[in-house]
């Protein structure tokens, strides 16, 4: 695809108060007025530029958006306190009482957690669907149906949705198609492919450094100003606010994705060849025997490789356990969920990051207990890393001693 959503990045251009490279940070909670009508009609949502109250918006938020709707080449974007703050409340705007949700049964356990156990409180119907078997998307929608949604590439399971084909089914229904593409920014554009709305977790690949938690909504301009209404807006009247220091350092790392975003990749395919021909079952959208291989081939801005996430099964949690200990003592990364940072992150998903998955629809799914999720960090010499790792894996027993 020709897509380039790093250029788009580069090209926006910021001037701070004083003329600084980095745009002031809004350090206020609230804003104040010169005539009482303009904040009668900021209140209206008649006043373009104008700020009212921190939750509403601020500058250092807007700027954020403005650079992630340019990324993700939407006409505007929202962030949020959170991705999962961007996630429940695009979902609560999009779906009233009676409502039914289409989504794929590989997502999240908080995503997949508030479809299944919160919003049928409020009569929120959701199906759960491979989203890779496009006749059982179909067959699930129903005259309630109004959301169809999926990660472009599935948490924990790397799973490809072929965003294509699923925006034609939406629109054949009249559906919005939500994308969460939190694992493959700049790999892959949603909305290029036909998705109304994108959304990330910001905390991850975004920010980078594992020290701000974040999210954002993409989309359209009526969109985004209806989630901010002040009388019906979920994410004005639900307050998942983003802090204006958080925003500002999350921008600031936004401007090398590009960079981060190509080692991760690069890495992450490294080993998942290694692992493969070692005979170990890992699982990388990169490697030619993934099921979404060519799916994700077709969709990708190809500058930027197959993303930084891959899994490889063990065969049992304590071995899985055991080599994720042993990798964490070794220096070689860290024993813990989240992923983007620059050190390999390691976890089993089924008892982490997908607990909330009952065990029974773990199995049904694939996710077995001795898979370990990684998230592979910017490690300069990936050869050093892939030897230590194999060296780890023959102590616990997963590997035997001669292949290393």
């Amino acid at each position: 695809m020709k897509y380039k959503p790093a250029d788009n990045i580069q090209d926006l251009q910021y001037f701070g108060e004083f003329g600084g490279v980095n745009p002031s940070i809004s350090d206020s909670s609230t804003y104040t007025f010169l005539s009482a009508k303009t904040m009668f009609d900021t209140f209206e949502g008649n006043s373009e530029g104008c700020y009212l109250y921190s939750r509403h918006s601020s500058p250092s938020n807007l700027y954020l958006g403005e650079a992630l709707a340019a990324m993700e080449g939407t006409e505007t974007a929202n962030v949020a306190a959170s991705g999962m703050g961007a996630i429940t409340s695009t979902l609560l705007q999009l779906c009233q009482a009676g409502d039914h949700i289409v989504s794929s049964r590989t997502v999240y356990g908080g995503t997949y957690a508030f479809m299944k156990n919160f919003i049928p409180k409020f009569n929120i119907k959701t199906s759960f669907v491979d989203i890779t078997n496009l006749e059982s998307v179909e067959a699930a929608i129903t005259k309630n149906t109004k959301v169809l949604y999926c990660e472009s590439v599935s948490n924990p399971l790397l799973e490809v949705a072929d965003l294509e084909a699923l925006a034609k089914i939406a629109k054949k229904h009249q559906l919005t198609f939500v994308v969460d593409n939190t694992f493959s920014p700049l790999s892959i554009s949603p909305k290029e492919l036909g998705a109304d709305v994108v959304i990330h977790s910001l905390t991850k690949f975004i920010n980078g450094s594992s020290d701000t938690v974040g999210g954002v909504t993409c989309g359209s301009q009526d969109f985004i100003n209806a989630l901010r209404s002040v009388n019906d807006g979920a994410n004005m009247l639900l307050g998942p606010t983003m802090d204006s220091m958080r925003a500002a350092s999350v921008l600031k790392n936004l401007r090398t994705l590009h960079i981060r975003i190509k080692q991760h990749s690069h890495n992450a395919m490294f080993l998942a060849k290694k692992f493969q021909e070692d005979g170990l079952r890992t699982v990388y959208p990169g490697l030619k025997t993934h099921p979404g291989h060519e799916t994700f081939k077709k969709m990708m801005n190809e500058d930027y490789g197959f993303g930084g996430l891959l899994t490889v099964d063990v065969g049992s949690l304590d071995k899985a356990n055991a080599l994720m200990e042993l990798m964490q003592e070794k220096n070689l990364g860290y024993l813990a969920v989240s992923l983007g940072f620059y050190k390999t992150l390691f976890s089993a998903p089924g008892s982490s990051t997908s607990s909330e998955i009952p065990i029974e629809e773990q199995e049904e799914m694939g996710l077995s207990n001795g898979l370990i999720r990684f998230s592979i960090g910017l490690d300069n010499d990936i050869e050093r890393t892939y030897k230590m790792m194999k060296s780890c894996m023959a102590e616990v027993g997963i590997m035997d001693e001669e292949m290393v």
